[in-house]
């Protein structure tokens, strides 16, 4: 029996690491060409990107692994069904649990990975992506100049380059610089890069000129070889990281800080992520109850069974949906939490009680009286 049980595991383990590489592919490929904006619009480096996209994975896996245990069990179980050695499983002694066990036992090892990743491995990967986000976000040498546009990074200072290479230098700078008093100042360079002097980061300029006009109206004209252009105006900021209720770890949401008045006001928005953190990998185990449902949850067919797989995907579909409604509806109201469990547990129960109501193949119920039969005569 032992045999046979780690042949079936084998037969579903394999389709369903197929099925979740595959789809994982697609989900990064989507998240990468929204990803774009970082090397397009705020020149960031390949690593950078690469880093950020990867940052997404565990969130990605999380949401893609129920669907890929479904797909995965419904092309295993089908073959295996199809080629009756599910049937022979029957007709050689094994309970219907015995059959359906190492599937379920998988379930519920990707269940228990899942949840390992919600409550550990995703806040921490989220938190690195929000710090590189913002670090991208306050990257001085992408807002301070983009090529070929004038761009005001500050109000009254106007920055323009001609050109932008990789390694970050300036060809044809411009700035245009409004002084409170209301006079002005013009710079202009040849080539310029951003540079740290005396700890102050500086825009660095090199052969290049200065325009402004004196209290007597008088125009000074000076040329320089290199000028350091303080930037420790626009540098300073007092903005910090703000991690959202998908960065944060369990006992963060369910334990907030209440003094602090964003906390406080998304108390019940940070318990509706906390309690689905424990409730989505439920999912699993019940997708899975409803893959075996599909296949062995009814009689032997040998026209195959995509009535019951048509029924069961669409069910699958709703019970997903319906998850999600659910969890946003716990945003508003804290005792609809219970319903994240109720949803996945109550689908689990819908899948083992239509395999277990069901009576065995007739073909099997034949082979057992076969026996019987001869003996009798």
């Amino acid at each position: 029996m032992r045999l046979i049980d780690r042949y079936l595991l084998r037969q579903l383990a394999g389709p369903t690491l197929l099925a979740t590489l595959a789809l994982t592919g697609v989900a990064l490929l989507s998240q990468s060409l929204a990803g774009l904006d970082l090397i397009v619009n705020q020149r960031q480096s390949g690593l950078v990107f690469l880093k950020i996209t990867l940052l997404y994975m565990p969130q990605l896996i999380n949401i893609i692994l129920p669907i890929a245990v479904f797909v995965a069990a419904l092309v295993a179980l089908n073959r295996l069904h199809t080629e009756q050695e599910i049937v022979v499983c029957f007709a050689g002694g094994m309970s219907r649990w015995r059959v359906i066990s190492p599937a379920m036992r998988l379930a519920c090892t990707i269940a228990f990975a899942a949840l390992v990743m919600n409550l550990f491995v995703q806040p921490a990967a989220f938190r690195t992506l929000r710090q590189e986000l913002f670090e991208v976000r306050t990257d001085l040498a992408s807002t301070l100049v983009r090529e070929g546009e004038f761009t005001e990074p500050v109000p009254g200072l106007t920055v323009y380059a001609q050109t932008v290479e990789g390694d970050g230098d300036f060809g044809n700078l411009f700035i245009h610089q409004e002084k409170a008093d209301g006079s002005s100042t013009v710079y202009t360079a040849d080539a310029g890069r951003i540079d740290r002097r005396g700890g102050r980061t500086v825009l660095l300029m090199e052969n290049g000129t200065t325009q402004e006009f004196s209290e007597r109206g008088v125009l000074n004209y000076l040329t320089f070889n290199e000028y350091a252009y303080d930037l420790q105006a626009i540098t300073s900021s007092d903005e910090l990281i703000h991690y959202k209720p998908s960065d944060r770890y369990l006992h963060e949401l369910f334990f907030p800080d209440l003094t602090q008045d964003w906390e406080r006001k998304n108390r019940l928005s940070l318990l509706a992520e906390g309690h689905a953190r424990i409730a989505t990998p439920l999912y699993n185990i019940a997708f899975m109850a409803l893959a075996l449902s599909a296949i062995i949850g009814g009689g032997f067919s040998r026209l195959g069974y995509g009535r019951r797989i048509a029924t069961m995907g669409a069910v699958a579909s709703v019970v997903r949906i319906l998850g999600f409604v659910v969890q946003a509806a716990c945003e508003d109201s804290a005792w609809l939490n219970v319903l994240q469990y109720v949803v996945p547990l109550g689908a689990t129960a819908f899948g083992l009680r239509s395999i277990f109501r069901q009576r065995v193949s007739r073909f099997i119920d034949i082979r057992r009286r076969a026996p019987a039969i001869g003996a009798a005569a």
